[in-house]
């Protein structure tokens, strides 16, 4: 282990004459007691755990390491500092040299190396760890709490869940770990992390559940563990225990503005886990469910709208794909899923992890809020496609002012669509409804983010066509006393349900 520079030149920066320590009382050198259910020690757990947990070792063909979250840093000094000319030497002198050319520096050709972290589930070799650990490596070494390097297989990646499983094959059976069951986790239960932070392996911190269910915007299935038992770079792919040594997580991201521990780290649940990674053992890739429907959030507004009761929320469908199993079950745009396989949808993000956790070609029913009731169909889940893109859509230019129908008090300006401002504003062939040609700076349609070229397709689950349609319906709303109107919109991101608040129409001063 290293001192970084900057630290030795603070330490050597103190002064020699130190002050005695001031006269400690017997109160304050009391040791702490354990609160009632805490461990005295970890020591016995952490002993039976720690020959499990293995160092991943990572190479690949090229001159640098691997720019990942786990890469160890080549150590630089401060400019101007006496160690400079040090750091520089020793990295020119272990720089490779081209044949017949001793001193110069030449392309360098050694291969490039990463650190994580990882735990054995099969005494017969299977191993987990992240995929971000792994990902572009040539080679894969997994490092045993002994020292013994042994060579991995790659038996499967998964990106969207961060999860990879790998085969070591030994003379003898391994040490082996169990997941447990990540859902039995309470906020505040104590966790044990072992990994190689920094490269240092076989390191054991303790902490606690901060936090269940954490969405750090990492993809579609995030339902992370925080917890506050130190992680850092390195521990990557190695497990979260309960006190039972059972693993419950696997150590995955940190929020960190430094790039060190400051105590909220993230692991993904067991639970989320374990299919994720029988899956990748068996048949090295993983089939999720696929419904074939584009969501949104409910918010109050929007539920307001539609008139859902006692705090249901779900998850509000905008499109419903063509050929999709929602489509072909009679799901529509504008339903709000309640209920999946006989799972309540609390909020938009758990729809998509209960889906994709469903076996393909599973008949399931789903509850649906539509037209002010419940209403239950059944579908038929296929299995999610490899590879989904959208073309992107270039921003059009204004369309011509006699066009235009304002709404007054939304801040809108709307026109019907016609061959020349489908070409404009690049609209699909197949969209249909009216567009938007301006957007009033400060306005609640500015407030919701609609932009010129953003197709009104829908207003309160009602199809227009024309202008006309748009303000018969808005002015309908507000004879109804109706806070906010609930507006399907087509943009080149897809289709999303928008709640615009129905402002009084501004009046022209009496003149």
């Amino acid at each position: 282990m290293r001192l970084a520079p900057l630290a030795l030149a603070a330490v050597l920066a103190l002064p020699f004459a130190v002050a005695p320590p001031a006269a400690v009382t017997a109160q304050q050198i009391t040791p702490q007691i354990p609160p009632p259910g805490a461990p005295s020690s970890f020591a016995p757990l952490a002993q039976r755990l720690l020959p499990a947990v293995v160092n991943i070792q990572t190479t690949q063909a090229s001159g640098q390491a691997r720019a990942g979250r786990d890469a160890p840093e080549v150590p630089q000094a401060p400019p101007g500092s006496p160690f400079e000319e040090f750091f520089r030497d020793f990295l020119e002198r272990n720089r490779p040299q081209g044949p017949g050319q001793p001193g110069r520096p030449q392309p360098p050709t050694r291969r490039g190396q990463s650190l994580g972290s990882g735990f054995i589930i099969d005494a017969s070799g299977i191993v987990v760890t992240n995929n971000h650990v792994i990902e572009g490596a040539d080679e894969i070494n997994v490092v045993l709490q002994d020292n013994t390097t042994i060579r991995a297989e790659l038996l499967g990646a998964d990106p969207r869940t961060d999860l990879a499983v790998l085969r070591v094959r030994h003379s003898g059976p391994l040490p082996a770990v169990p997941f447990g069951d990540s859902d039995t986790a309470q906020v505040g239960d104590w966790v044990v992390a072992i990994g190689n932070p920094f490269g240092l392996g076989g390191s054991v911190t303790a902490g606690i559940v901060s936090a269940r269910g954490r969405d750090i915007r990492q993809g579609l299935y995030d339902d992370f563990i925080q917890t506050d038992a130190a992680i850092n770079r390195g521990n990557s792919g190695g497990p979260l225990f309960n006190l039972q040594g059972e693993v419950v997580g696997i150590n995955t991201a940190i929020y960190s503005p430094s790039g060190g521990s400051i105590g909220i780290g993230f692991s993904i649940p067991s639970n989320l886990a374990k299919n994720i990674v029988a899956q990748l053992r068996d048949d090295g890739r993983v089939r999720r469910g696929w419904l074939g429907v584009n969501i949104q959030q409910v918010t109050d507004e929007i539920a307001e709208s539609l008139g859902l009761r006692n705090g249901a929320r779900g998850a509000l469908v905008a499109r419903a794909q063509e050929g999709g199993p929602a489509a072909a079950g009679g799901i529509q745009a504008g339903d709000v899923i309640l209920r999946f396989n006989n799972q309540d949808v609390r909020e938009m993000r758990n729809l998509p992890r209960i889906v994709a956790e469903t076996q393909v070609g599973t008949r399931v029913p789903v509850v649906v809020w539509r037209d002010g009731r419940e209403r239950t169909v059944e579908i038929t889940v296929a299995e999610l496609p490899s590879d989904q893109q959208q073309a992107a859509v270039q921003p059009g230019q204004q369309a011509p002012r006699q066009q235009q129908t304002e709404l007054s008090g939304l801040g809108l300006r709307i026109a019907p669509i016609t061959p020349e401002l489908r070409e404009r504003f690049s609209l699909r062939a197949e969209s249909r409804g009216v567009v938007i040609t301006e957007v009033s700076p400060g306005s609640p349609a500015a407030e919701r983010e609609l932009r010129p070229g953003d197709v009104i397709v829908e207003v309160q689950q009602e199809r227009v066509g024309t202008p006309e349609e748009v303000q018969e319906r808005l002015e309908r709303l507000r004879r109804q006393n109706r806070a906010t109107a609930l507006l399907l919109i087509e943009s080149a991101q897809g289709q999303r349900w928008v709640p615009l608040r129905l402002n009084a129409p501004q009046r022209g001063a009496p003149g």
